[in-house]
């Protein structure tokens, strides 16, 4: 018969705490090395998660969302095109805008003030036939890849915080950034996210009209507040072209409530716990370009090339 210490010799009694206390911490034991194999498993892609210490982000909302959902490489390092396109075409913009907004990233940077990668330079012949082999590599100075940037099975990559890179598609006035000169361009700024939100009239809702307000408002700041801005017509579109996005993938083309814009500008995360989902239709180039339009024609503000 087995007997219980504890009670000099009497028969187990399942209820005793000490004869109990080494199969409950065996239980315990078990379950925590369970849990610890369990969240050592890498998370779905689309399934959220903030970005930790050491993992990189750059200056762009959409992309940083893209990799806290595992569209891109969760550590922001060696993001590959063909992911940039997935993650395009996993939040709604069409394979031909999705192309256009991924492929000219991922050429070798050109000659800047704000790297000191070696020159290369090429005969007008090499140029053509850079051309035929790489149509995308006309948009070069839209490249922020360093030269000879490849993983290593041979294909190019960027690390996210590359697309910090001024002068690019980065430019000054961002929404949620500071601009370069003023010390970082990369790191979020909640306080512009909270002027941002707040630029709605009924506090529930963002609309083009809003927004391009406050585009307006953040004009007027930066000028006063960094003496070397660079902002012509040509960051102006894309600054106008960023809005169009907000409103055609986060909200509904003209507005995007405000619960929304806070989980994707502040969290950098798609809204879906807040009801957002992508829309059947997906945004192309032409779409794009013609509520680009309409946020410029809103502003009233012309800029010299």
């Amino acid at each position: 018969m087995i007997h219980c210490i504890c009670e000099s010799y009497s028969p187990l009694s399942i209820t005793c705490s000490y004869c109990l206390l080494p199969f409950i911490l065996f239980l315990s034991s078990y379950k925590w090395c369970f849990n610890m194999a369990s969240s050592s498993e890498p998370l779905a892609k689309g399934t959220y998660a903030p970005s930790g210490p050491n993992d990189i982000r750059g200056p762009c909302p959409m992309i940083n969302t893209l990799a806290n959902h595992g569209y891109l490489p969760r550590n922001g390092r060696n993001v590959r095109v063909e992911e940039v396109l997935a993650g395009m075409d996993a939040i709604g913009l069409s394979k031909p805008l999705g192309a256009a907004f991924a492929n000219p990233i991922f050429q070798e940077r050109a000659p800047s003030k704000f790297h000191d990668d070696p020159v290369v330079k090429k005969s007008f012949l090499q140029s053509i036939l850079q051309t035929i082999k790489d149509p995308w590599s006309v948009l070069g100075r839209f490249g922020m890849r360093k030269p000879g940037q490849l993983d290593s099975e041979g294909n190019r990559v960027l690390n996210l915080d590359q697309l910090g890179l001024p002068n690019t598609v980065e430019h000054d006035i961002s929404l949620t950034r500071r601009d370069h000169q003023q010390g970082d361009n990369i790191s979020l700024q909640k306080d512009l996210v909270e002027d941002f939100l707040a630029s709605s009239k009924d506090g529930q809702t963002l609309t083009a009209n809003d927004l391009a307000e406050f585009r307006k408002k953040r004009i007027a700041r930066q000028r006063e507040d960094n003496p070397g801005l660079q902002y012509g017509s040509f960051e102006h579109d894309l600054a106008c072209a960023e809005i169009a996005l907000i409103l055609n993938v986060i909200g509904t083309g003209d507005s995007v409530p405000c619960s929304y814009a806070r989980a994707f500008l502040q969290e950098e995360r798609l809204p879906i716990q807040e009801g957002w989902k992508r829309e059947e239709s997906r945004l192309g180039i032409i779409g794009l370009l013609t509520k680009r339009n309409g946020i410029k024609k809103i502003i009233g503000m012309e800029f010299k090339s």
